[in-house]
């Protein structure tokens, strides 16, 4: 570096404050987060994803003036393994490092979206399996009744059912599923509301089309109980698969199967390695890692996403936290998804 040039980025930047940026696209994301020279502290105030203005009384508004609730789903009575994915709302929202720019996709969606955090699905009882996923078919109607997109973080990954029975009811819809299970097997003991199910249920309800769903990262001992993803014509990449192929290849097929039609996507937390990610519920080695998963979902810019949910974080498993902090950097992925989506429809 030569003297004009060290003169020149002092007379620049030796008395600038941290509110001063000279980058169109970058002022225009740091004016939403400067007051003067200061912002906001992310560990004060109570926790809401990614600092969204918090709306518990959106429900009887009606969800009027939103683009996207964040939905917080606090159920896991379908598990088959451990427990504890009803802390995964609680412990996504208390992240702070999240947004707001997202800097592959290029976005900034609580600027350009009107977002909330809308609290938690009121369930009737935390006992019975039955009623909480009426209660969520009967919340998410009213989120998707309004117009709004719900963008949810659970909970066990059973509550997909019931949320894509009011994302998918008009129109059966495709799906981006990454995971490290199938969840398309049949009724256990009696019960078809269990986490290892939701996807199989789906296509039977009708409210989603299993040859527009992509299934990423599918590996472990359970392969044997998940013939319905193959017999529907569901499209299932494991992660061994996905290891030879390479991410810009399984970008490719996902983008082909999911088309331009309506698209919900659905991350489990258990489809990265636990090295990564402990803190779940059925870990499963030889997994993904979060910069594989985040490169799979900035490779589905531009396709129509209707919804999308971030499950099976269970914090008390996860000393360090980690599983948290990737559950929210997908969600946050997601919402800029959205977000492009969004623009999209409105230049349509």
């Amino acid at each position: 570096m030569n003297d004009d040039k060290l003169k020149a980025l002092r007379e620049k930047y030796e008395a600038a404050r941290g509110a001063d940026i000279y980058d169109p696209e970058f002022a225009k994301v740091a004016a939403g987060q400067f007051q003067g020279d200061r912002r906001k502290w992310p560990f004060a105030d109570p926790a809401t994803f990614m600092g969204a203005t918090f709306r518990p009384q959106a429900l009887e508004e009606n969800f009027a003036d939103l683009d996207v609730a964040v939905v917080g789903v606090p159920m896991d009575l379908g598990v088959t393994n451990r427990a504890g994915a009803r802390l995964g709302p609680r412990a996504v929202r208390s992240v702070e490092r999240i947004g707001p720019f997202e800097h592959v996709l290029r976005r900034a969606p609580l600027q350009t979206l009107r977002v909330a955090d809308v609290g938690d699905v009121p369930f009737r009882s935390r006992y019975s399996l039955e009623s909480c996923h009426e209660d969520i078919v009967d919340y998410y109607t009213r989120i998707v009744d309004a117009g709004v997109i719900p963008l949810s973080v659970g909970g066990d990954h059973s509550i997909s059912m019931s949320i894509l029975k009011a994302v998918g009811r008009d129109r059966p819809v495709g799906m981006v599923h990454i995971d490290a299970h199938a969840d398309t097997s049949g009724p256990y003991e009696g019960s078809k509301f269990h986490h290892g199910g939701p996807f199989r249920q789906a296509v039977l309800d009708g409210v989603l089309d299993p040859e527009r769903v992509v299934q990423i990262g599918i590996r472990g001992g359970a392969e044997y109980l998940w013939e319905f993803s193959f017999d529907s014509g569901m499209t299932v990449i494991h992660a061994e698969e996905f290891a030879a192929m390479g991410p810009e290849a399984a970008i490719a097929k996902a983008r082909a199967v999911v088309g331009d039609g309506p698209t919900y996507v659905s991350f489990d937390v258990d489809s990265l390695d636990p090295a990564f990610a402990p803190g779940t519920g059925t870990p499963e080695v030889g997994g993904l890692t979060p910069r594989e998963a985040l490169q799979i979902l900035r490779g589905l810019r531009g396709i129509d996403v209707v919804g999308g949910d971030v499950v099976e974080v269970a914090p008390q498993y996860d000393a360090t936290s980690n599983t948290a902090q990737a559950g929210a950097q997908v969600l946050f992925t997601i919402l800029s998804l959205i977000d492009i989506a969004h623009e999209r429809r409105k230049r349509a």
